[in-house]
């Protein structure tokens, strides 16, 4: 029988963020954003090599979607098979478990990772347990598309309007897994305020060193006016925004890539290390380093 070997090397075409656990803590009053809320999300396509390995479990719920390909996973000693068309809740555990993408065949797989206040009350009132057991479920275009509106809110950044509409979106996401014969075609809405232009807009700058200034006069306003309207739209200052959008980008290439930490610091405009290093410490609660270690996403 063939095995994988663990890769090193992230996906070609994968997506993955981690939500900051700081910026989470500091909204912890919160009822909306700490009832349910992810805290990481990801997508793998054709994952040879994917392992993840979790001694100690997980305190988070695990929803993983395989949508291709074949691949498996083991709690506490229990092998569970998953192929095409079937998904898995794993709930907060503190049993061993690991996950492993099968090596002739492997998985493509849209996956989840969500806490909150009612964690507990959500896995006993559905019985999340019995989800452990792979279910297959019939290929839905709606799914997948609301699973990429909650991925691109959040790839926006974390103002409290898009962390807001992502969590509140994750019951409707899960509610598809839970009750597909309720799906229903969502009509997405068109075109872009300011706000979505100027955050677009630094996204395609990331390793740019961006100032109000700079970013006023791009958009044709005054500094101070632009900044209130960016403020009021999306609840933070321009640069919290670009700098979140910056550790966004840096947490991908952490998590993803060889590249150094000097180099992945150069690539979301930072000419000093030391200087990134203190940043991301601030926004992620954990150095680059210790980031890397704990989130290679190899084996997610």
């Amino acid at each position: 029988m063939k095995t994988n070997k663990k890769k090193r090397d992230g996906f070609s075409g994968e997506k993955i963020i981690s939500l900051p656990p700081s910026l989470l803590a500091r909204k912890k009053d919160d009822f909306f954003l700490n009832s349910l809320y992810i805290s990481h999300i990801g997508y793998f396509p054709k994952a040879t090599g994917h392992y993840r390995n979790r001694p100690k479990g997980c305190t988070d719920n695990i929803l993983i979607y395989c949508t291709q390909g074949k691949g498996w996973f083991r709690i506490d000693d229990i092998k569970y098979e998953v192929s095409a068309n079937q998904f898995f809740i794993i709930p907060a555990t503190d049993k061993p478990l690991c996950y492993f993408s099968d090596a002739i065949d492997p998985w493509t797989i849209y996956w989840v990772h969500f806490t909150g206040n009612m964690l507990s009350s959500l896995n006993e009132s559905f019985t999340i347990q019995n989800l452990i057991n792979p279910r297959t479920i019939a290929f839905d275009e709606h799914r997948i598309k609301l699973w990429e509106d909650i991925y691109n809110c959040l790839k926006k950044g974390y103002s409290q309007e898009n962390l807001t509409y992502a969590n509140l979106s994750l019951y409707y996401f899960i509610a598809n897994f839970l009750y597909p014969q309720k799906n229903i075609e969502l009509t997405q809405a068109s075109g872009q305020d300011l706000s979505d232009r100027v955050i677009e807009y630094m996204k395609n700058n990331i390793a740019a060193q961006l100032s109000i200034q700079q970013l006023a006069s791009e958009f044709s306003y005054s500094p101070s006016h632009f900044q209130n309207l960016f403020k009021t739209r999306t609840g933070q200052s321009l640069m919290e925004y670009f700098i979140q959008l910056k550790m966004q980008r840096a947490c991908q290439l952490l998590a993803l890539s060889d590249l150094k930490i000097n180099e992945i610091a150069a690539s979301v405009g930072y000419s000093n290390a030391y200087y990134f290093s203190r940043v991301f410490h601030k926004v992620m609660g954990k150095s680059p380093t210790e980031y890397k270690n704990k989130n290679r996403y190899n084996n997610k």
